[in-house]
């Protein structure tokens, strides 16, 4: 074989390509994050993350709930701080 042929390239082409995939096996049997061609990562899927996952999206659907509310709440003390204090007077005066 000669070092300088297309055989030659060819042979460390594969050698390369098979170290790749013999790499990436190992890594994911033994659960380390994949690399993709892009740079990015693919890991396993744990059931423990799972679940904390979606108790954590419960507790942020929560959250939302609760700040909507006080946004509410907020808008309504403004509206009754900012209004003048006659026309204030006189809505509580038709209430009586």
């Amino acid at each position: 074989m000669q070092f300088g042929g297309p055989t030659f390239v060819l042979v460390i082409i594969a050698m390369s390509f098979i170290g790749w995939i013999i790499t990436t096996a190992i890594r994911a049997r033994h659960g380390y994050p994949i690399e993709n061609e892009w740079g990015g990562t693919t890991s396993k899927l744990d059931n423990d993350l799972k679940r904390q996952n979606d108790l954590l999206e419960s507790e942020n659907e929560m959250l939302r709930s609760k700040l909507a509310r006080l946004e509410e709440r907020t808008a309504v003390l403004e509206r009754i701080t900012i209004d003048p204090a006659n026309r204030l007077a006189n809505q509580i005066e038709e209430l009586r």
